[in-house]
Parts: C-alpha cells; sequence; structure tokens
C-alpha cells in the first residue's frame, strides 16, 4: 500500500476486529499502522464488533475511527494471568530450582513461590507498559480524558463516541458504500495461516524458556 499510494491524496480503511493480545505483537501493529499517517496516507479504522485493549491502541492510530453502535470499544489497560502450581508442587514434594543472574530476571513464575517482592516487581512493569499504552493514546487521540477511559473498561459503540474513543457511529459498509461514488475502491486481503499444531507448539515453547514465555504470553493488553 504505501508503495502505491498518493500521499495526501489516497486513503486507507481498515476493517478492524480484535479483542486484544500480547504487548510486543499489537505494539508492533500499532507501529506499523502509525507509517501510514507518517506518509501523509489517510486511514480510517471501522469497528464492527470489537477493537479492544491492544485492538483499541491499533485503532488509535487512525485519522478516524469508526464504529457500529455495539461494537465493544476500549479496555486501555494491561493484565497478566498465569496459573500458580507452587503448592501443588510443594505437596508432591517436587523442589523447582531457578538460577539467575540479574535480580530481576524472573518476577512471577507458575512454579515458584509468589513473594511480595516479586509481586511488586511484576506490578511495577505492569503499571509502566500502562503508561506508555496511555502515552500512545494521548499523542493520537489527545482530547480523550485519559482518567475516565484508561481505566481498562469498554463501552458499546455509542457510548464510546461520547467519550471520543470512536469518530462517528456507523457500520463498516456503511462507510465503504459512502465512498463509491466518489473514489475508486480496492480491496487488499492476506490470507491468514493458521498454524496446524498449536499445542505442539505451545508444549515446545514452554520447554525451551518455561518462565520467560509463560511472562511474555501472559502479559496482554
Amino acid at each position: 500500500v504505501l508503495g502505491a499510494a498518493r500521499p495526501d491524496k489516497d486513503s486507507v480503511c481498515l476493517k478492524l476486529h480484535s479483542p486484544g493480545g500480547t504487548v510486543t505483537g499489537y505494539g508492533l501493529a500499532a507501529a506499523q499502522l502509525e507509517r501510514l499517517r507518517k506518509a501523509k496516507v489517510d486511514l480510517t479504522v471501522c469497528v464492527d464488533e470489537v477493537a479492544a485493549s491492544g485492538g483499541y491502541m491499533m485503532a488509535a492510530v487512525a485519522n478516524k475511527i469508526i464504529s457500529a453502535p455495539f461494537a465493544t470499544i476500549g479496555s486501555i489497560g494491561v493484565v497478566v494471568e498465569m496459573p500458580n502450581y507452587h503448592k501443588l508442587l510443594e505437596t508432591l514434594g517436587v523442589n523447582f530450582i531457578v538460577s539467575t543472574a540479574g535480580e530481576s530476571k524472573r518476577t512471577v513464575t507458575p512454579w515458584t513461590e509468589v513473594t511480595v517482592e516479586k509481586e511488586a516487581k511484576l506490578k511495577k512493569k505492569l503499571e509502566e507498559i500502562h503508561v506508555m499504552f496511555k502515552n500512545h493514546i494521548a499523542k493520537f487521540r489527545p482530547d480523550l480524558d485519559l482518567s475516565v477511559v484508561a481505566t481498562g473498561d469498554t463501552w458499546p459503540g455509542s457510548t464510546a463516541h461520547e467519550l471520543n474513543l470512536v469518530d462517528e457511529v456507523m457500520t463498516s459498509e456503511e462507510f465503504l458504500l459512502s465512498k463509491v461514488e466518489t473514489h475508486d475502491v480496492y480491496t487488499i486481503e492476506v490470507p491468514s495461516h493458521h498454524h496446524k499444531s498449536r499445542i505442539g507448539a505451545a508444549v515446545s515453547e514452554l520447554i525451551d524458556v518455561v518462565a520467560e514465555k509463560m511472562i511474555q504470553a501472559n502479559l496482554r493488553m
């Protein structure tokens, strides 16, 4: 698109459907969309169902966000969720040994006892990422009241419009049809390739770097 689009003349409409995911993945996705803005290619994001957390991080980059009335919008927050098996291992008489160089190399893991110090370090990391998330939103949507919308809560599209999270309330079809008579409209689709052995891949990852991968995979926005 960037190779063909004419700055200040052509526009991109992205139909976005995402409840969010990993910080690194959605941070990269948002950065890729920002390339359109830097190239002065107008970007509109249309949300028919959901743009939450990392999904909203992507949407916020757009020059304009359009949402269907009942789409789920927001969730400007960060979360880590994982089971902790320390007590189970203790009951079974299993010691899980972790050797590190660097006091912050491991914080909370699924296998070791959750201490106050480790939990505080993880909480600090989450707060730092949340600040980065809010700064990202403020950069592209400076009129938002982050004290109201950056709580991790979500809203339907109509309410999100009142809160300035989105700019207009309509479906993607309505938006595109409104452009057909005045613009040449092209559809670009990238086929998705689902991994055939997600469970096997997950087990392999777990064996390689168990604790680190658990933290990264569960650190979500």
